[in-house]
């Protein structure tokens, strides 16, 4: 056995704290490459058995390989004489197989082949390791919303980077266009963000995190509101253009809840929780309905809608399309700045959606409002 001291545990105890790969698997790592080490050694590299074994209490590593007990010796690799065999056990017989410490008396013994290989063998268990390590994290955390602190800027280009995100025993990765539009990313920062999905494109496993994804805007809801947290509230849709603007349609089957009022909370506490985490990104909360005129109306909030008709043309036509028309100085604000309000109502709602102010609507708009006042007058009569 060879005295190799405190340096392997320490070294296994800082890959447990960094990595969190267990001491008694780097360990193994260490075993397993010592064998590969001895068995390059071996001029036919045909050593069946043999094992390496660390002493924790005496910090000493040594090699065993089997060896066949024999009257003369034709391979000292594979056989020990017996005359030999019986110094360590005097009862011993020709034909048995003792297991026989054949560690070297200094590892440089083994040469600059065996070393390397050795060395390439531990390098490949640990990445092994970490890989499982990455995987087992990605399942753990994913679909979920996780705090994390930015530990580097990895710039790609002079439009392009990532933000490396410690996320406790790994690391997360948020590409460019996961980030939020605007926001100065700087190291030491803590983020929320949203854990996405797994790359496996280069040679370790990626986690991606995201603070645009859709996703996240739900899981900061069920964050700070109790009733969606336990289900009494159900959030139907959302649509979001990261860094700006989100839509959020919400439901409840109980009649005595208000689900925007129990999203908005008492004096907005609730939804400025969730501003805050979006970096102050502006947030509609939307009442969803089962009736298209109702959700569509609801979707364009806060605009002020006069008449929605709906018309299911073919899909090469674009299929479901509501025309909407508003009072002329709620145009402006129906279709929001840069199209953004209609954009994300028509995808809250899955609808396509056409605006029009009642002065482009024109005659048409007038004959029925006439006809309905017409039928209005019929019925009191």
């Amino acid at each position: 056995m060879i005295k190799i001291g405190d340096k392997l545990l320490e070294a296994a105890e800082e890959l447990e704290r960094e990595r969190n790969i267990p001491q008694e698997e780097f360990i193994s790592y260490v075993c397993d490459a010592i064998v590969a080490a001895y068995k390059k050694k071996v001029p036919d590299h045909d050593v069946e058995g043999v094992r390496a074994i660390f002493d924790t209490e005496t910090g000493e590593i040594g090699i065993f390989a089997p060896k066949e007990v024999v009257e003369e010796v034709s391979n000292d690799y594979h056989e020990i004489s017996l005359e030999e065999a019986r110094d360590l056990i005097p009862d011993v017989t020709e034909g048995e197989v003792l297991e026989i410490e054949v560690t070297p008396q200094d590892f440089s013994e083994f040469g600059r082949i065996a070393a390397q290989t050795a060395k390439q063998l531990i390098t490949q268990r640990l990445r092994e390791a970490e890989k499982e390590l990455i995987k087992r994290e990605f399942e753990a955390r994913k679909g979920t919303c996780t705090t994390g602190q930015i530990e580097r800027i990895e710039v790609l280009s002079n439009t392009r980077n990532n933000v490396i995100v410690n996320l406790g025993r790994v690391e997360g990765c948020m590409p460019t266009r996961e980030q939020l539009p605007g926001e100065t990313y700087r190291v030491g920062n803590r983020v929320r963000v949203y854990v996405l999905e797994l790359r496996e494109s280069g040679r370790v496993p990626q986690i991606v995190v995201s603070q645009a994804h859709p996703e996240l805007v739900r899981e900061l809801f069920e964050l700070y509101v109790p009733e969606i947290e336990d289900g009494t509230v159900e959030i139907r849709s959302i649509a979001r253009e990261a860094g700006y603007r989100t839509k959020i349609a919400v439901h409840s089957e109980d009649p005595d809840v208000d689900p925007v009022g129990a999203c908005i909370g008492t004096r907005g506490v609730r939804i400025q929780n969730v501003v805050a985490e979006l970096r102050n990104e502006k947030i509609d909360v939307i009442r969803f309905s089962t009736d298209p005129v109702d959700y569509i109306s609801n979707a364009l909030s806060p605009a002020r809608i006069t008449t929605v008709a709906l018309y299911d043309d073919p899909p090469e036509m674009g299929g479901k399309r509501a025309e909407v028309i508003v009072p002329d100085d709620q145009l402006s604000l129906a279709i929001g700045r840069g199209g953004q309000n209609v954009r994300l109502a028509a995808k809250l709602t899955q609808w396509k959606i056409d605006i029009k102010s009642e002065s482009q609507a024109g005659g048409s708009f007038r004959n029925l409002n006439q006809t309905l006042e017409d039928m209005d007058l019929e019925t009191q009569a």
